[in-house]
């Protein structure tokens, strides 16, 4: 089965509600169940132990830990989700960590890597990020540059996550990863090609046992973007496959 959970702001309820009709429409499904909620708080009573959700904010993969409490999970995503200031999504895998909803996390393919104000707190424990490019970070008073996708070879990215998280993880899949052309989130896009995406993610499914995946920040500029919609069906095919 597949849930979908139109969570979040009407552009991001319409998207998730959108792609269902989508993926109807190329017979990609037939058992599915929508849960709707206002609040993050409620999503865990209301959802189901699924293997795939479709979800409008990413807040909603914070229901979503807190109804199946992965020991280990990955992050695809243009972001870090890990500011430490408030509940929403932009810090969901912050609080996910420090509530132990989640034991440990890996942030692959993120290009904002910083927080937005001096006084915002950035989630360092018991997680790991590899930036989609070349990124720098302060240790111990020295710039030290972050292993990525640009400069660093794939496999060995992958082989340090599976070293860090162990052998079974929850797959959340932010679709602003991709680059803006792709047009499917609300905010600020990634940098990956479609292509790299999905070798990403093929990556992934013959490295780890993936308990249960979510596609996060669906909105409904979907409906114009032809290769959007391509981009959908595709990483739905290949993760649900």
């Amino acid at each position: 089965m597949v849930t979908f959970i139109p969570f979040g702001e009407k552009p991001n309820r319409d998207g998730v509600l959108y792609v269902l009709q989508l993926l109807k429409r190329n017979k990609l499904i037939d058992d599915y169940m929508i849960v709707e909620s206002s609040r993050v708080e409620l999503l865990a009573e209301r959802i189901p132990q699924d293997r795939a959700y479709i979800i409008g904010e990413h807040l909603a993969t914070y229901g979503i830990a807190e109804k199946l409490r992965p020991q280990s999970l990955i992050s695809v995503d243009a972001h870090t989700d890990l500011m430490h200031d408030y509940l929403d999504h932009g810090s969901w895998l912050a609080y996910a960590l420090e509530e132990r909803l989640v034991n440990r996390a890996v942030v692959l393919a993120p290009v904002l890597m910083i927080p937005t104000t001096e006084r915002t707190q950035l989630w360092t424990r018991r997680v790991k990020i590899f930036p989609a490019l070349l990124r720098s970070r302060r240790v111990r008073g020295k710039w030290r540059a972050y292993r990525n996708l640009q400069t660093n070879d794939l496999l060995e990215i992958l082989d340090e996550t599976k070293k860090y998280l162990g052998d079974e993880v929850y797959l959340t899949v932010d679709m602003d990863v991709l680059r803006p052309e792709y047009k499917i989130a609300r905010f600020q896009h990634g940098e990956l090609t479609l292509e790299e995406l999905l070798e990403l993610l093929e990556g992934i499914k013959e490295n780890f046992r993936i308990k249960a995946f979510d596609i996060a920040e669906v909105s409904d500029r979907i409906r114009r973007s032809r290769l959007g919609k391509k981009a959908f069906v595709e990483v739905f095919q290949l993760l649900g496959g």
